[in-house]
């Protein structure tokens, strides 16, 4: 089929890997749809949308996508599950894309880009071996990728520039030797197009002609990154797993169970069975790395990305510690400051800790960054006002009183900026 007459609905288009197939294929003259949950960064680059949450029981009937799809629309599906509950992963990674696999049109492809080493003993591998199944049994096409590169980077990705950017010392797992053979995204997004025009139905790994440890890619891109090489930190593997759980509680992204399960047994792909059948070839680690210099923007996010979940950590531990003085301390301490009836007071410091209360448990759950950030801005900012009018000495308090809620204000507006990834 000419590309030019091709269309494409893409699920999971605003994930790290769909928005590289996403431009690529426009690029080529396909039409294509992109479906996200949040499609509205999509729409703003000039993408025809199509919101769907799989959570949503609707997406779980063909009867949502069959007016998405006509005989001339493959589907390409790029969504991913790392962490969540099993109906999550179920709807995920099974239900609605088994419901859009059964409306396509015959005569037209499904492509489903899941992963290598999906043989380990987690949830993603289960959920995504459950996916292939139900790929299987449409006669879709499988590209299993091993790691994905690209001159962006989202979760592991990300993670990798971050390590690389540690002072003093470089974390790796275990040995740090597992093996890797990293693909970039945009090559992943040729292969995938070429798949649709010379379909071969089945399952086929994917990466590139490199293999290269997981101590090698971080020695690498320190070396992009223009940065020092520190001495290597081997973490053992029970601390691995272990700070993996911790990463789950927390909602600390990459840092969790399955990822650590990943890295520990390496991501090493066959690609050559694949790679005979068609024209483009994925370009070496090394060569797509030093393709382009790192730019300062590269730096930054590598260095801010794990300050992320820090920052968010220390506003929960600063709006718990608030909440408990505000519910525990004696009225006595604090009644003789304020100008307001003692009755009145004590209501105020009471609803206080409990807003302090409940954005703390936000931060800690990581729900919905933004909005928290936004609230914890109107608090500190409603707090400072208040407490200027009805205790205006605060602001000359030794020990920094209301001054400290300048600096406060600063790292909310830092967590505000940083709290989208995509």
């Amino acid at each position: 089929m000419p590309g030019l007459k091709m269309k494409v609905l893409l699920l999971g288009a605003d994930g790290f890997i769909g928005r590289h197939i996403a431009f690529y294929m426009r690029e080529k003259g396909v039409q294509v749809t992109a479906q996200a949950r949040n499609p509205a960064r999509l729409k703003r680059m000039g993408f025809a949308t199509l919101h769907a949450d799989f959570s949503n029981r609707a997406t779980h009937a063909p009867a949502f996508w069959q007016p998405h799809l006509d005989q001339n629309t493959h589907i390409i599906n790029a969504v991913g599950l790392l962490t969540g509950t099993a109906s999550a992963f179920e709807a995920v990674h099974v239900t609605a894309p088994s419901a859009a696999y059964a409306a396509r049109h015959p005569g037209t492809q499904a492509l489903l880009i899941s992963a290598v080493g999906i043989e380990a003993d987690t949830q993603f591998a289960h959920w995504r071996r459950a996916g292939e199944a139900a790929a299987t049994a449409t006669e879709a096409i499988i590209l299993r990728a091993g790691l994905v590169l690209g001159d962006t980077s989202y979760g592991g990705s990300s993670l990798i520039r971050a390590l690389s950017a540690l002072p003093f010392v470089t974390p790796v797992i275990g040995t740090g030797e597992q093996p890797f053979n990293p693909i970039h995204a945009s090559d992943l997004a040729a292969i995938a197009f070429e798949c649709l025009q010379n379909p071969s139905p089945g399952i086929w790994e994917i990466g590139g002609p490199q293999t290269v440890s997981q101590t090698g890619i971080l020695r690498a891109t320190q070396s992009w990154l223009g940065l020092p090489q520190h001495p290597l930190l081997h973490i053992p593997i029970p601390l691995a797993r272990r700070l993996g759980q911790i990463g789950d509680a927390l909602n600390i992204g990459p840092i969790s169970a399955t990822s650590v399960a990943q890295l520990n047994q390496g991501v090493l792909a066959d690609p050559a069975p694949l790679l005979e059948k068609l024209s483009h070839k994925p370009r070496a680690f090394t060569q797509f790395l030093q393709s382009r210099p790192a730019g300062t923007q590269d730096l930054w996010q590598a260095r801010l990305y794990l300050l992320k979940p820090l920052i968010r950590l220390t506003l929960a531990a600063l709006w718990l510690a608030s909440a408990a003085l505000g519910l525990l301390t004696p009225a006595e301490t604090y009644l003789p400051q304020i100008a307001l009836p003692a009755t009145l007071a004590l209501i105020l410091a009471t609803a206080g800790g409990l807003a302090d209360a409940a954005l703390g448990i936000a931060l800690l759950r990581n729900w919905r960054p933004k909005t928290t950030a936004i609230l914890q801005l109107l608090m500190v900012l409603g707090y400072t006002l208040g407490l200027t009018i009805i205790a205006p000495a605060l602001w000359l308090d030794p020990f920094g009183g209301l001054l400290k809620n300048l600096p406060i204000l600063a790292l909310i507006l830092s967590h505000l900026a940083l709290a989208e990834e995509r």
